[in-house]
């Protein structure tokens, strides 16, 4: 396969943009929140933990706890219970009641909105800062870079490796700014529905024909034949 030119994969990418947006349209964050604080806390239990997990234990954790100021006043040992089934909870925990002390003593127990703010605070990296501001507060500054959109995005050529920073800048170039936060919805979507890590349903795929199957081992024939 010749080498892909920047201007043909930017007109490729954008095909894959109208295509998912076609197939889900109602493409959103799957953690159930009700305010930015509770999108923040749910985003950092999401570490390593399926949201399904999150929503479980938010949906307790939420009626306990209600404000920054709430969670900042907790016992440790109090948080890091109501979240253990989310994995490294000692973690989350510390970081949770960190994060929240600061939103009480800086920003008068609300959520920040920009990304130099939010970064700052106790186990927010450049990820969890984006789905904040982008499903929140609708400000798009980045590109939400998970597992898997590291894994769609390079299994569609649109990028190589696994830095999410490198991958966040590439995407970046690619995608128009007002679609940052879908963009990232619609790969996850398509990568909780349609395209698998270990068996992707290619022979069903909207996208099948602008998708290089990097790395992809097809065993249908048919699939290939379609290509």
């Amino acid at each position: 396969m010749p080498r892909e030119t920047a201007a043909a994969k930017l007109e490729r990418t954008q095909k894959i943009l109208s295509a998912l947006k076609r197939v889900y349209p109602d493409a959103h964050c799957e953690l159930n929140f009700s305010s930015p604080l509770q999108l923040l806390i749910a985003t950092i239990l999401s570490a390593q933990c399926t949201d399904k997990r999150v929503n479980l234990v938010t949906a307790e954790l939420f009626k306990k706890y209600r404000s920054a100021k709430d969670f900042a006043d907790a016992p440790i040992a109090d948080i890091e219970e109501a979240v253990k089934s989310t994995g490294f909870f000692h973690n989350k925990a510390k970081n949770i009641k960190t994060c929240c002390a600061a939103l009480v003593e800086k920003f008068n127990g609300e959520v920040p909105r920009t990304m130099a703010e939010l970064h700052a605070l106790a186990g927010v990296g450049r990820k969890t800062a984006n789905v904040v501001l982008g499903n929140a507060f609708a400000i798009n500054v980045g590109v939400v870079v998970d597992t898997h959109v590291t894994r769609l995005a390079n299994r569609l050529g649109l990028v190589k490796g696994t830095d999410a920073v490198k991958i966040e800048q590439e995407l970046m170039k690619l995608v128009p700014q007002n679609d940052w936060a879908l963009f990232s919805h619609w790969l996850i979507w398509h990568g909780r529905r349609r395209c698998d890590a270990r068996k992707p349903d290619c022979a069903n795929c909207e996208i099948k024909n602008l998708c290089p199957q990097i790395a992809v081992k097809i065993n249908n024939k048919a699939t290939k034949a379609q290509r």
